[in-house]
């Protein structure tokens, strides 16, 4: 298994080469060299601006199809770069950092930050069961639970946060 932190040159040619290699990197932010998985979920912020606009069945239905195309986006790049869930990897990135903003849909600009902060703690943290579930689910479906568990944590916390501040 490539345990390689930064992409070689051909491995970036093969991930930006297909429509599952450039959503699986996010769009390029996994491309980073270093915290590719902060630059995933600051560059997941802009769509989400737009995605706040509409209603929450509407960004949940959005989060699901999203959650489904990543499984199989991931895979597919994994795959293709010989890991499975390599760093440059960052759709799950999007989709958990949207379901920590599901809270922030109306609420005041600073909840958008908090819930930033609180998806990058819990996906970097792996309290239980998101360690488990990051170290016994492999292909895409491993890539993307993970966050999306790491997702709800920090919603839940930001829910609380937004009730009770």
């Amino acid at each position: 298994m490539n345990e390689r932190k930064v992409l070689t040159s051909g491995q970036r040619r093969v991930l930006l080469s297909t429509p599952a290699g450039w959503l699986a990197c996010g769009f390029g932010s996994g491309l980073a060299p270093v915290a590719q998985g902060t630059f995933g979920s600051l560059a997941a912020i802009l769509p989400w601006l737009l995605l706040r606009q509409l209603s929450w069945p509407l960004n949940a239905l959005i989060i699901v199809i999203g959650f489904a195309i990543g499984v199989w986006a991931c895979d597919v790049a994994g795959r293709a770069l010989g890991v499975d869930d390599h760093r440059s990897l960052v759709w799950d990135e999007f989709i958990g950092q949207w379901i920590a903003l599901l809270p922030a849909l109306l609420a005041p600009w600073w909840a958008v930050i908090l819930g930033f902060v609180l998806f990058r703690l819990f996906d970097v943290w792996k309290p239980w069961p998101i360690r488990y579930l990051d170290k016994h689910l492999k292909g895409g479906l491993g890539v993307m639970v993970d966050d999306v568990v790491a997702g709800v944590f920090a919603a839940i916390v930001l829910k609380l946060v937004l009730v009770y501040a």
